[in-house]
């Protein structure tokens, strides 16, 4: 989804409601647009920056109920607020049990309103967020295919390239191999470039940001270089279209290949930490399929890179069912039950968990045991491998977590002290931690790192969810009163 604004469309065939709602809006900063009629109101939402729709009941050319109808058959996405005065409850109660979101009563409180579109907002940017994510994943599961596809060793950089560009709907990309001597990044393929690979200059390692991504092999995103110290000298004004990227190492192991850029999102957007798991799987595949493209053996080249190939493709497609179970409910219970029980089923772990930050610590939000052993139900912080997540964000995927010296055994085991492999990650909203969630697998391989990245988004995009959905029932209260005192100095009469 852009971080542009999204823009609220008024409906409503009173001049003085559209008005005074728009003033409202003004003060909090919410671009809108606004409509007389149905028939306006469909016209207008066809704009693909209109998100909210403040829909009144009362229209004078079509039934308010039916302009809501056409509205989720025409942007099922669109979050719709029903607007009504209190003659229109039966109507009302009709479209909220429709899919409208919230309704406002006339006549309207600003602080209501204000409530009512922030958080309309919020749940319409998470649902594109969602759809991006499992785009991406449907996308990745295609670059994957066409990657291990039988071809010419020599096309494979053009080839992971272009994958990168379309997976994240970027318009250019471009893969860095290391060079005989292992000093220095040269172009190996390019997309959408412009310009041909050997007028492109060289990196060394450790030096610029492809550099330093390949020297630290940890993958690199950047919102904005203008506003980013740690790569602002390279971001000289035309250098980038939007001024947002991501990076990722090409690793095998221990050896490192090369690195996978991507740079300007055609939509203009910053990319955010889904591309940035995505491309990861991505860039693990290519350095898995470069290296069996060299080997001399080919039988070794063709067993245990393929094996890992199919693993990925099922990481994908893990990251989507864990995407589709938690839109499938609302209540946070059942989101969370319906995203932990794929991953506990894939992963053949239990218990497979949940926790937040709290006052005291990390407090399990939810679980699914499988009936075999659960979870403990606070973790304290400042100890563990847990903790250790929770404060650098850095994702933990061990098959003998005991031999770390930072574990321990009271914080990084379940609730019957036994211990075992662990993959643990971090769980992200706005780009700060708020919490972890940690599986213990049954079986004594070391769980893929790269499963651990793809589920953190997810589970991330799934904690959202309901901490969206809490603000808006904890703001019932607010609501009451504003509805109280809507007819004091504060109301929009």
């Amino acid at each position: 989804m852009s971080k542009q604004a999204t823009r609220v469309l008024i409906v409503d065939d009173e001049r003085f409601f559209r008005e005074m709602i728009g003033e409202a809006l003004d003060k909090a900063g919410i671009a809108h647009a606004a409509a007389a009629s149905g028939a306006e109101a469909l016209a207008a939402a066809k704009d693909p920056q209109v998100g909210v729709v403040i829909l009144d009941i009362q229209l004078p050319d079509l039934n308010g109920l039916e302009v809501f109808r056409r509205l989720r058959e025409q942007r099922p996405e669109l979050r719709v607020i029903i607007l009504s005065a209190h003659t229109d409850q039966e109507y009302v109660l009709e479209a909220l049990r429709l899919g409208a979101c919230d309704y406002l009563a006339k006549p309207i409180h600003e602080e209501e309103l204000a409530l009512a579109v922030g958080r309309a907002l919020e749940t319409y940017a998470l649902g594109a967020d969602w759809q991006r994510l499992r785009e991406r994943l449907s996308a990745l599961t295609v670059a994957l295919d066409q990657l291990w596809a039988d071809g010419p060793a020599e096309a494979l950089p053009e080839t992971a390239a272009k994958a990168a560009a379309q997976v994240l709907e970027a318009t250019k990309a471009s893969l860095l191999l290391l060079d005989e001597k292992g000093g220095e990044l040269r172009v190996a393929g390019a997309h959408g470039r412009g310009i041909g690979i050997d007028e492109m200059s060289s990196v060394v390692v450790g030096e610029g940001i492809a550099g330093a991504a390949l020297a630290g092999a940890e993958p690199v995103m950047v919102e904005d270089i203008t506003r980013d110290a740690r790569f602002a000298p390279h971001g000289a004004p035309g250098r980038y279209d939007t001024g947002s990227f991501v990076v990722a190492p090409l690793t095998v192991g221990e050896q490192r290949l090369g690195v996978l850029c991507v740079t300007d999102r055609a939509s203009g957007a910053s990319f955010d930490q889904n591309d940035l798991a995505v491309l990861r799987i991505l860039a693990g595949q290519v350095a898995r399929r470069l290296r069996s493209a060299a080997a001399e053996a080919e039988a070794e080249a063709s067993a245990e890179p393929l094996a890992e190939s199919e693993a990925s493709a099922e990481d994908a497609e893990l990251a989507r069912v864990v995407c589709e179970a938690a839109t499938l409910e609302v209540e946070p219970g059942r989101i969370l039950q319906g995203a932990l029980r794929p991953v506990a089923q894939a992963l053949r772990a239990a218990p497979v968990s949940l926790y937040l930050l709290g006052e005291r610590g990390l407090v399990r939000e939810a679980e699914w045991d499988g009936g075999v052993r659960a979870d403990r139900p606070e973790l304290p912080l400042g100890s563990g491998l847990t903790a250790a997540v929770v404060e650098t964000g850095q994702l933990v995927a061990s098959a003998d977590p005991a031999s770390d010296p930072r574990f321990d055994p009271a914080v990084d085991t379940p609730a019957d002290g036994r211990p075992g492999p662990l993959l643990c990650g971090a769980l992200r909203f706005r780009g700060k931690v708020l919490g972890v969630f940690r599986a213990f697998p049954e079986a004594r391989e070391a769980p893929s790192a790269r499963t651990g990245e793809v589920l953190s988004a997810a589970l991330s995009a799934a904690i959202r969810n309901v901490l969206l959905y809490r603000s808006l029932v904890e703001s019932i209260d607010e609501v009451a009163r504003a509805r109280r005192d809507a007819q004091g100095p504060g109301g929009l009469s």
